[in-house]
């Protein structure tokens, strides 16, 4: 018996696989806290602001989260609402499976040459090193699930609401309005549940970062806009093939 999808299935699932890679790789590389100025080879922004000062630190994670915002407006925009938000429940789940996983990586005893490599790539514990990168705290995790869920779900919903009232016209008006109000959200979750609650980071130090991801975000979102209209020409004139077949 011969299984073929439709043209309409692959592409659920090309994009739904896009989407959960990812989120997933997003997740895992959130934990680090990295600096644009050192990252680009310049000083210190050292920004003040009233009695604090702020310098250009954002989380690796937000490199990976403006193409998640366009498979997120892509999906919306051919499979709906209910596409988002199936996908981020699957998204969900695989991270706690991944996560799971890692920690029962990580209560495993490493083999004595394993172990005993580390002095050779200069690494005082290579058991120690492989637990930092890998064991987000359990904030972190639960930090991230939550913000990520909240902002799938807030975007699918606005994203809904702008196409209707625009009567399906207008798609960088639906893509940058339900990412502008989502990620603010998101933003600022993760790190309040994350840095905040579950470590010993100052308030002023979240306000600085997730202001930060926010920013770069939405300036994405923006300049990835091109890139958005790319896929619609493409799916429409993929999709378009398979109704003249059936036609």
């Amino acid at each position: 018996m011969k299984f073929e999808l439709s043209r309409r299935n692959n592409l659920f699932l090309i994009l739904g696989f896009l989407f959960l890679t990812n989120a997933i790789i997003a997740e895992f590389i959130g934990a680090k806290i990295f600096s644009v100025e050192k990252t680009i080879g310049i000083n210190p922004a050292q920004i003040h602001i009233g009695d604090a000062v702020y310098n250009l630190d954002m989380t690796a994670g937000v490199i990976l989260w403006p193409f998640v915002f366009i498979l997120t407006d892509v999906i919306n925009e051919y499979f709906g609402k209910k596409g988002v938000q199936k996908l981020s429940f699957i998204a969900v789940f695989m991270l706690i499976y991944s996560f799971l996983a890692v920690r029962i990586s990580i209560g495993l005893e490493g083999a004595d040459f394993w172990v005993g490599s580390a002095e050779q790539s200069g690494i005082q514990s290579m058991q120690q090193a492989f637990n930092k990168v890998f064991g987000q705290g359990l904030m972190i995790i639960i930090g991230s699930l939550v913000a990520f869920l909240i902002g799938q779900i807030v975007d699918a919903l606005i994203f809904e609401k702008i196409k209707e009232k625009t009567s399906n016209k207008m798609i960088w008006l639906r893509a940058t309005g339900s990412t502008a109000i989502s990620q603010f959200i998101d933003s600022y979750v993760v790190l309040i549940i994350a840095f905040y609650f579950g470590g010993n980071y100052s308030l002023s130090w979240i306000i600085q970062v997730g202001t930060i991801n926010y920013l770069y975000k939405l300036t994405m979102a923006v300049i990835l806009l091109p890139l958005l209209y790319g896929f619609h020409g493409v799916i429409d004139k993929y999709l378009a093939k398979e109704i003249s077949q059936t036609t």
